[in-house]
């Protein structure tokens, strides 16, 4: 059965107001923002109120379901009893007499006492606005919880002729829906009256939103727990990296990130661990640097100093002690662009790979070897084929080779250069070397004459006959770039009968250029 819901009459049109501009967030929210908690606390308080917030949001709709659920019941229940009590009214016959009913409370004192009820449902017969007959599941000890006995005056508004049904929340029986079903018999009139108790159920409705309220309470705190558990884990390497970055100082870069799994927090740590080695080697570089330049540096400022401390008045001896001035600043100026090669090859872009016809490369560099000194140069092998490699940088190596070979040679000494490969397929190599007659390499210097201002035995400085002035840095420069194209540098030399000075480069057959269209 339906009711007719009451209107609200608009006694007045709604408000027009201009946009007004938004308000300043409040100081809680703009505390919030600057985010003064640690991450631990804000991951768990966020999972806690996303829990609340589902918790409630089930709860209250739990709840209004389960509350529609028992209105809906209740209705149902109305009429189907008022359907049964229609179809009776239309048989018409008392069952006792197999007449029509001689009256209107025959009719309902019949209908009402075959009822069979349940407890929280209530038939009223009704003749006259008084109570005739009622059938409900009350014991007859117990007092009814509507008061409806024989003779009893009915509510006015359960029989207002405009209202066939309606609810009551705050009847003497609590909350409950009635409805009501008139006939005529004959010149009388009559009503039944259906009434459904809904307290009992509503009360068990509640107190399974109250059982469901402690249970959600308890998942709360179980789920805050774990959540502070999981924050802590998940955070766990974020801390490890702020560890290592409170214990890092300016001379220890030594410290790593433990990385555990392949997850998002272990890219971090990685990328964290990846940074530290960058700049450990940069810091390297740059500590090498500085002290390569204060111990290369020292001696000509010295000299420097020394030499114009001394400077005469005369001007010969002026014009003396200015040449050697000049030549040792000639010397500083060469000690740090060598050093400053050397500081590059530490630079990702230190070495440019690009496509190079090994053939045209040697030639090019026997053209530039001699201008370095007036001896005989002789190419005595060139590689034909396409490598990938720096051409600058290589073509660098060879003329330092070349350049220290004439340091040890007369003029007019002979001095071979070459190229050749070695190897096939993908472990083919590419071999240049420079080979002098002058006094060769001790066997003790030979293992460490490409580190850094090594000037061994016989090829020192001040030996052989064009002594020179060196930084000792340019073996180390060669090194430094056959390491940048993964190759290696060596000497091959039998003291007192010259040495072979030569680059070892990985050159792969499956390498083929296509920037030169090679």
């Amino acid at each position: 059965m339906t009711t007719d819901a009451p209107t609200v009459p608009l006694t007045a049109p709604f408000p027009v107001t201009a946009p007004v501009a938004p308000a300043p967030a409040p100081e809680w929210l703009r505390t919030l923002r600057t985010r003064t908690l640690p991450a631990r606390w804000r991951i768990t308080a966020w999972i806690i109120l996303s829990t609340v917030i589902t918790m409630l949001a089930v709860g209250l709709i739990g709840r209004s379901l389960f509350l529609s659920g028992v209105e809906t019941a209740a209705n149902t229940e109305i009429e189907q009893e008022a359907a049964e009590f229609v179809r009776f009214i239309d048989t018409g016959i008392d069952a006792g007499t197999d007449q029509p009913f001689a009256s209107v409370e025959k009719l309902l004192e019949d209908f009402v006492g075959r009822q069979s009820v349940h407890e929280n449902e209530v038939l009223v017969g009704v003749v006259d606005g008084e109570v005739l007959t009622v059938a409900d599941g009350v014991a007859p000890e117990e007092k009814h919880p509507l008061d409806m006995t024989p003779g009893r005056k009915v509510p006015a508004e359960m029989l207002a002729p405009t209202v066939r049904a309606g609810a009551s929340e705050n009847s003497p029986a609590g909350p409950l829906r009635w409805g009501r079903v008139d006939f005529t018999l004959g010149e009388r009139s009559g009503a039944l009256l259906i009434v459904q108790l809904t307290g009992a159920d509503r009360a068990a409705v509640e107190e399974g939103v109250a059982a469901f309220a402690g249970i959600a309470f308890a998942g709360i705190l179980l789920s805050s727990g774990v959540a502070w558990l999981v924050a802590g884990q998940i955070l766990a390497p974020v801390r490890a990296v702020h560890r290592v970055a409170q214990s890092i100082s300016e001379h220890d870069l030594t410290t790593r990130v433990p990385v555990e799994g392949t997850d998002d927090i272990a890219a971090v740590a990685t990328t964290f661990n990846q940074m530290l080695d960058r700049l450990e080697r940069l810091h390297a570089t740059q500590q090498q640097f500085v002290d390569d330049a204060g111990h290369e540096l020292r001696t000509p400022i010295t000299v420097v100093r020394g030499q114009l401390e001394l400077l005469s008045d005369d001007p010969e001896e002026r014009a003396e002690t200015l040449r050697l001035v000049n030549d040792e600043l000639s010397r500083m100026s060469r000690i740090v662009t060598d050093l400053l090669v050397l500081a590059r090859a530490q630079q990702p872009d230190f070495v440019r790979i690009a496509g190079c016809d090994v053939a045209t490369l040697t030639l090019d560099i026997e053209a530039k070897a001699q201008a370095l000194g007036d001896r005989r140069w002789q190419l005595m092998e060139v590689a034909e084929g396409t490598v990938r490699l720096d051409p600058q940088r290589v073509t660098q190596a060879v003329l330092q080779l070349a350049a220290n070979a004439v340091q040890v040679t007369n003029d007019g000494d002979r001095i071979r250069i070459g190229s050749r490969f070695e190897g096939a397929g993908v472990d083919r190599r590419l071999y240049l070397w420079v080979q002098d007659t002058g006094p060769g390499v001790a066997p003790d210097d030979a293992e460490r004459i490409f580190e850094r201002f090594v000037r061994g035995g016989a090829r020192a400085d001040t030996n052989g006959p064009a002594p020179r002035s060196g930084s000792g840095l340019g073996l180390a420069i060669v090194r430094a770039i056959t390491d940048g194209h993964g190759g290696a540098a060596w000497v091959d030399s039998v003291f007192g009968e010259g040495a072979t000075f030569g680059i070892d480069l990985p050159a792969p057959e499956t390498d083929v250029t296509t920037e030169k269209g090679l």
